[in-house]
């Protein structure tokens, strides 16, 4: 069924040309055979129009031929990147090398306790850990990942909360990168795990305040979260079904307000939500609907004060912020408190007893803006830097004056800062320390503005190292995302050095897509507007081109997941532009894909990317599907990567488009595809392991441009 690769001869030829030639000069001169999916023609009829999938059989993944097909591809990338492993190496210790391993996380304080995150020289997982009421106790480790993770390739622990009582801790286990967890629970006394586990859950279990029950999310063979649990510790026969969202579009989630008076069931989709409240001291009553749900009435909620805050679109496009008493909740009751604002999008609210904090979106950048609760007087926060990326952290305290925000740019590394809301001073409590001869006065950041094929405006992010000429053709990594409203913010990356270091530039294009200008940013960018985002980002290639920031031969693009999607469209439309591109975990086929609901995350996306059962969504979704839209012509260097455990993107479709662009493709440049077949979406658990990834894209472009050390 393939074609299976010699691989040792070919190492060994490869090591003796040694790094005399590029890999396209090893193609050509090696006359390397990558393997040969075979064709099995499959027919999909829909709307009177049929589609022929030749490689639809790659989708079983228990198929003993698509594991050989997937470890062929892993060894043709291989031997095609091996005169590189060196380098690969050399790049992962760099990388490494500015990883101050021995690190630990700001302390916050709750019930009681200081609770932090550290880790361990040479240890790839955190050390979650408390201090009673003084940071000058004696530690207590709660949950040392390192010791859980010792039996298995892969390891996540995630959503742990700690029982009202401070006794007992629960936390999810997943141990196959499914994004299906076992919610475990530990006894912090005695350090002895309870004999309860439950399965197949979304990783949280939320404490009602009895310390005895908790209520927890599951999934269903979509892998859809869809139902909420009630479990009584200790007693199986006091599990039940608390909730079940019936509707596929929407999944269901609990959770507990800041106040920890209230439970809180949301059901959300792409354009609505619904709540249901319940005292959390009355975990065996009945939960009440908040307001219920309405197609295109989008909110979130936040209690304080005997009151809530909802957050909502409701005549508001770019959001407003509303109140209501707790026994009044529907629409009818809600009070403006903030009003809209055509050129803002309001993002979120801290609240405390004498203040309250908003996450602003403006221009392209967040603002966090503090007012008085009691004077009403306002101010914003000043940033300093022209591109940043600023949002407000975890606060559990309602007393405090001082807001806890994250902060990073493009050559500032990440910090956490207290702000005193009153006295207006900052306190920078921790910056992520960068070792070796980092100086973030070497690089320089600065943003710009390219124009969409429709006119629009669209802002590019850029970095580079000061000692090079911006404008003289450098090579240019570009990257975007500009999917389910998500903004790409600038944010540093010390693995990022090692491209500015060797004379790259690196942008972001904030296509529409995103929601970096506001609410419409996001909706031009989806459903029948979907089109903008992959012209957007071309449009941002062809000005960096045409102001000499690079040329077609030295510019790549990134994007990974939605944003793998957008690598596959631009490069339908425009090859041309790039010399290469990296398109990791890739949604690459839209149609197939959005019309199997069995297939996690289709039902819910209906709203993102339209239905194509509906022949308008389906006309327009197949315009653009890269899967769909390979023709025979050239196309630029590729490196797609994907895992075979992969919940969000399955496996199959980055499989298929590399075999049909293998069959299809005019051109001789690279094309490879690396399966990591013991991850999935994320790649790898560990904090060092997944630098080995980065290093291979890093050496792959690289190797394009002639750069070898």
């Amino acid at each position: 069924m393939t074609v299976m690769l010699k691989t040792k001869p070919l190492i060994i030829a490869l090591i003796a040309i040694s790094f005399a030639f590029s890999a396209c000069n090893n193609l050509e001169n090696m006359k390397l055979k990558p393997p040969v999916a075979e064709v099995i023609p499959h027919e999909m009829t829909i709307h009177e129009h049929t589609r022929v999938d030749n490689y639809y059989w790659l989708n079983q993944r228990e198929d003993s031929a698509v594991i050989q097909y997937l470890t062929d591809e892993n060894k043709y990338t291989d031997a095609i990147l091996n005169h590189t492993d060196e380098f690969q190496t050399k790049l992962y210790d760099e990388i490494l090398g500015r990883i101050k391993q021995d690190d630990n996380s700001v302390p916050y304080f709750k019930n009681k306790y200081w609770y932090y995150t550290r880790y361990e020289e040479g240890q790839e997982y955190p050390i979650y850990c408390r201090k009673f009421h003084s940071l000058d106790a004696d530690e207590q480790i709660m949950l040392n990942v390192n010791t859980l993770a010792e039996k298995y390739a892969y390891y996540a622990a995630s959503g742990l909360s700690v029982s009202d009582d401070n006794k007992i801790l629960s936390f999810g286990e997943d141990t196959v990168s499914r994004r299906k967890y076992t919610i475990r629970f530990l006894n912090l006394e005695t350090g002895e795990f309870l004999a309860d586990q439950i399965g197949n859950t979304t990783g949280r279990a939320v404490w009602a305040a009895d310390n005895k029950t908790v209520f927890f999310s599951t999934k269903d063979e979509s892998l859809r979260s869809a139902k909420i649990i009630k479990y009584r510790l200790g007693d199986e026969n006091k599990t039940s079904e608390i909730f079940h969202e019936e509707d596929p579009t929407f999944n269901t989630y609990i959770y507990r307000t800041k106040t920890d008076k209230f439970l809180v069931i949301g059901s959300s989709s792409t354009v609505s939500n619904e709540y249901r409240i319940l005292e959390a001291n009355k975990p065996d009553s009945e939960f009440r609907l908040f307001q219920k749900r309405e197609r295109d009435l989008e909110f979130n909620i936040s209690h304080f004060n005997n009151k809530f805050y909802v957050l909502t679109n409701m005549d508001a496009k770019n959001f407003r912020l509303m109140e209501t008493s707790e026994s009044k909740t529907s629409k009818e009751n809600w009070k403006e408190v903030i009003a809209h604002r055509d050129d803002v999008m309001l993002l979120g609210i801290e609240l405390f007893n004498n203040f309250m904090a908003v996450e602003e979106k403006e221009n392209g950048l967040t603002n966090i803006r503090i007012i008085d609760n009691n004077t009403k007087e306002e101010h914003y926060l000043d940033f300093g830097e022209e591109t940043y990326t600023a949002g407000i952290s975890y606060n559990p305290d309602f007393a405090t004056n001082d807001l806890r925000y994250s902060y990073s740019s493009l050559t500032t590394p990440s910090s956490t800062i207290d702000y005193n809301m009153k006295t207006k001073v900052k306190d920078v409590k921790k910056q992520q320390e960068v070792l070796g001869d980092f100086s973030s006065e070497n690089y320089e950041a600065k943003r710009i503005w390219a124009t969409a094929k429709d006119g629009t405006k669209v802002p590019v992010s850029l970095v580079y190292k000061k000692d090079i000429d911006p404008a003289a053709n450098n090579p240019l990594l570009l990257y975007a995302y500009g999917s389910y409203g998500y903004s790409m913010d600038p944010y540093f990356s010390s693995a990022r050095l090692s491209l500015l270091d060797r004379g790259f530039v690196y942008a972001i294009a904030h296509i529409r897509g995103g929601q970096e200008m506001g609410r419409y940013w996001y909706e031009e960018g989806k459903m029948l507007n979907k089109m903008n985002t992959f012209t957007d980002f071309n449009a941002c290639a062809e000005y960096l081109i045409a102001e000499n920031y690079t040329s077609s031969e030295h510019l790549f693009a990134m994007g990974g997941s939605a944003g793998g999607l957008l690598m596959g469209a631009i490069i339908n439309l425009q090859p041309e532009l790039y010399k290469g591109v990296i398109a990791a975990v890739p949604f690459v086929d839209v149609v197939t894909t959005m019309l199997d609901e069995s297939i996690p995350l289709t039902t819910g996306e209906f709203d993102e990317w339209g239905n194509p059962k509906v022949k308008e969504y389906y006309d327009y979704m197949l315009s653009y599907s890269p899967y769909d839209q390979v023709e025979a012509k050239n196309y630029p260097n590729l490196l797609v990567t994907t895992g075979l455990h992969d919940s969000q993107v399955q496996y199959w479709e980055p499989a298929k488009w590399v075999a049909k662009l293998r069959a299809m493709k005019t051109d001789d440049n690279i094309l490879l595809l690396k399966t990591n077949m013991a991850f999935g979406h994320g790649g790898a658990s560990g904090r060092f392991e997944r630098l080995k990834e980065v290093a291979l894209e890093y050496a792959f472009i690289f190797d394009l441009v002639g750069i070898t050390e």
